[in-house]
């Protein structure tokens, strides 16, 4: 593609030269053109001349009609070459204009280049068609979405100032599961980011991302990062939804529902809503208490999949009904990846059915809507950590399960496998 931008603009270069330096190279001036015809108006008179001479001296011609042709000649002579006409003069400054047209030939083009590469955008363009590539790419194609990966940063860390190009990295990060250095691309976001708000969010989405890579543990970096995040902004609601995810699995349930309860007040729209509310509620009867009534999220609806999930008879009288129950689905060409929409009940609900969709998604930039088949798990959790753990019992639908924006049939999804490791 750069190749080709470079072609196209020498051509252009070209054409716009041949247009102004034409006239300058081959154009003769009206000067020259005139002294032409006087050129060859003299050649005829001299050359009629020669003739009545010859007639005269032949004795064609008697000597009052040769004098009277010699002087009608003459005549004539006169009316096409003024006696006031100057002959032409060369024109000093022509070798001049030469010269500045071929050295202008040689030099604009280079100084183009220069320049562009001085002030112009071609990292942006480079980045650009590196973004939409990667865009394009099916999430199957492993090997080439990592290398437009590693294209995208190498750019970047050429040409740092750009915002969106960072986010891309972090999330196409997180799609392979590369958590580390998608918690480096949202510091390198937050660096860029242009005002404290949007610089809390990257930092929040950076202790995410080393969140997943802890498998769930808040170590010293996630930590970190979430104090980095809510020093700017109290409220960001990446920062809060681990706070409360943390708070709950050390059974710390009024700290767990004060930190999702804030991100219902300051995000109403935010994308995992419904699983906010979702725990808020199992917070609640952890504690004995009666949930409080909560309007539907606003994300919910839309293409989605639905699912009927029990627990096979083997495990019934194992689970305690208090066990915290996740269902999540993640998208079929990249079974590995982070969940696209994520729900949260508890054993106690089993048997159930229920719908994943874009109310249950994780992020702004990875929903359900935007895949046509997940692969669907329930996973019981001991710990109440969204992480796997020996002892979980957990369940998977066999087969991809395709997206859809009607409520049809519930795919069955039978718990039926204890996690050893």
């Amino acid at each position: 593609m750069t190749d080709t931008f470079w072609i196209a603009a020498t051509v252009l270069i070209i054409v716009a030269l041949a247009f102004v330096f034409f006239p300058v190279l081959f154009q003769r001036s009206g000067t020259r053109a005139r002294a032409d015809i006087r050129n060859q108006n003299l050649m005829a008179y001299r050359s009629r001349m020669k003739e009545l001479d010859d007639e005269f001296e032949a004795g064609i011609l008697d000597e009052d009609n040769y004098r009277q042709l010699k002087e009608e000649l003459a005549g004539s002579m006169l009316d096409d070459v003024p006696e006031s006409e100057q002959p032409r003069v060369a024109m000093p400054g022509r070798k001049s204009a030469i010269a500045v047209a071929l050295v202008s030939i040689l030099v604009l083009p280079g100084a183009a280049y220069l320049l562009y590469q001085e002030w112009g955008a071609m990292d942006r363009v480079e980045q650009y068609i590196a973004m939409q590539q990667m865009q394009q790419t099916d999430s199957g194609r492993q090997a080439q979405m990592a290398e437009l990966v590693t294209q995208l940063r190498a750019r970047l860390e050429s040409a740092p100032d750009n915002p969106e190009g960072w986010a891309m990295l972090g999330q196409s990060y997180m799609r392979l599961e590369q958590y580390q250095e998608a918690a480096w691309a949202f510091r390198q976001l937050a660096k860029v980011a242009g005002s404290e708000n949007a610089e809390a969010v990257a930092l929040g989405l950076s202790a995410q991302a080393l969140f997943f890579d802890s498998q769930g543990a808040m170590t010293e970096a996630v930590t970190e990062a979430i104090d980095k995040a809510r020093a700017l902004n109290p409220d960001e609601v990446n920062a809060l939804g681990l706070l409360g995810i943390n708070a709950f699995s050390q059974q710390k349930y009024r700290d767990a529902i004060e930190y999702w309860e804030r991100i219902v007040t300051v995000a109403p729209d935010h994308p995992q809503i419904a699983s906010i509310q979702g725990g808020i509620s199992e917070a609640y009867r952890r504690l004995g208490e009666t949930p409080p009534e909560v309007a539907a999220p606003a994300g919910a609806g839309g293409p989605g999949v639905t699912v009927e999930v029990s627990l096979a008879d083997a495990f019934r009288g194992q689970v305690p009904a208090d066990t915290t129950l996740f269902v999540f689905a993640r998208e079929a060409g990249n079974p590995d990846g982070p969940p696209l929409a994520v729900a949260r009940l508890t054993a106690g609900d089993l048997p159930t059915t229920l719908r994943l969709d874009d109310g249950d998604s994780m992020s702004p930039q990875m929903k359900i809507s935007g895949v046509g088949e997940v692969l669907v798990t329930a996973r019981l959790s001991r710990s109440g950590s969204v992480a796997a753990k020996a002892g979980d019992w957990q369940g998977s639908v066999d087969e991809p399960v395709a997206v859809s924006g009607e409520n049809g049939d519930p795919v069955p999804l039978v718990i039926d496998q204890q996690l050893t490791n």
